[in-house]
């Protein structure tokens, strides 16, 4: 891992665990963000290089590029910053991974395919939590059961969330959940659907959340209906479903400012030590047209964990590859078996009856 790379938002909650990592791993990545103050102390600390850039103006980004193999954008929101960012590699030949979990940005990445395929560069968005664990899951069960026609995931994560993550979630109220039908987003009201899956430790009453796979497994794994769960009382299902009713609301600026402002005073991300002490289960299930159904589990480290080590695994990799170009989910990138290689994971156990 020879080759210049950076590690972009290193002063936010994730991009820092990412980069004292990376430093303990024996990397010396360039830090960079927008925050040149908060940047500088972080690299100066680690002794590290660093560079401090906003992504508003193309030229900005080019002289902040300038040099790099590859950038780990770890700097939310993404649906604002993903595209300046993307755009930004494919015009300087620099490898993209960041660890967003928006189906939007997914999507984007997509449809920029084609122009990173005839740049040289690779587009990996969603290398971290968001959504590594899931995304090898649906890949080993789409192989368990070929024919599968409906893909459902979840999981149980009690860790608590970043700052950014917080942020992020407050903008997908207005948008509503997103299901795929037929290989198509469809958008659903919050907390759609529900149903009682067993993660690993009994069942619980979980619901449907937007997740980053209602994108990256149909493009994994081509099954056409999916959907994605996460535990909740019954009374979060009410209150998210209440929701629905002023979903419109929630998109104004006004109730925006004020609900970011509430996290920005109260979410600080979770410390080591409630990170040791909250592994995610993560579930999944397949079903194909001819009753047979096939379902998985595996148990993984906290999300955050899971972002470090999947981001700083997946980036290590693309630096010794000869050549990967275009978008590719994180398990079209590396395999399905990636996840069982983070430190703190489990096996994949599949049960069930799938083809002959």
């Amino acid at each position: 891992m020879n080759k210049p790379w950076m590690i972009y938002g290193a002063n936010g909650y994730t991009g820092e665990l990412i980069a004292r990592e990376a430093v303990r791993r024996g990397h010396a990545p360039l830090l960079a963000g927008r925050n040149e103050e908060k940047v500088a102390a972080l690299a100066g600390e680690l002794g590290l290089e660093h560079r401090c850039f906003a992504l508003e103006a193309p030229g900005a980004v080019d002289r902040g590029l300038a040099g790099m193999a590859l950038v780990i954008h770890c700097a939310g929101p993404f649906s604002a910053t993903a595209r300046p960012m993307m755009d930004g590699c494919i015009r300087n030949g620099v490898h993209y991974l960041d660890i967003t979990g928006e189906i939007a940005v997914f999507e984007l990445a997509h449809q920029l395919h084609e122009r990173a395929r005839q740049a040289g560069v690779l587009l990996c968005p969603g290398v971290g939590f968001d959504v590594v664990p899931t995304d090898c899951l649906a890949a080993t069960l789409k192989e368990a059961l070929p024919g599968a026609r409906r893909l459902a995931l979840g999981f149980d994560s009690r860790g608590g969330m970043s700052p950014g993550t917080a942020r992020t979630s407050v903008e997908g109220l207005a948008q509503g959940g997103r299901i795929r039908r037929e290989g198509k987003l469809v958008p659903v009201p919050l907390a759609w659907r529900t149903r009682r899956i067993d993660f690993g430790d009994g069942e619980k009453l979980a619901m449907t959340i937007p997740w980053g796979d209602i994108a990256t497994a149909w493009y994994s794994t081509g099954i056409p209906d999916i959907e994605v769960y996460l535990p909740a009382p019954p009374k979060l299902v009410a209150r998210l479903r209440r929701l629905n009713w002023i979903r419109p609301l929630l998109g104004l600026g006004f109730v925006q400012a004020w609900l970011k402002g509430k996290v920005d005073r109260s979410v600080r991300g979770p410390d080591a030590d409630k990170r040791a002490r909250t592994p995610t289960s993560v579930w999944g299930e397949v079903t194909d047209g001819q009753g047979r159904v096939v379902s998985g589990r595996v148990r993984v480290a906290n999300g955050y964990d899971v972002t470090v080590h999947a981001s700083l695994g997946i980036a290590e990799r693309v630096l010794e590859m000869r050549r990967v170009v275009g978008h590719l989910t994180p398990a079209q990138l590396v395999g399905k078996d990636f996840v069982e290689q983070l430190p703190g994971s489990t096996p994949i156990q599949v049960e069930g009856q799938g083809d002959d």
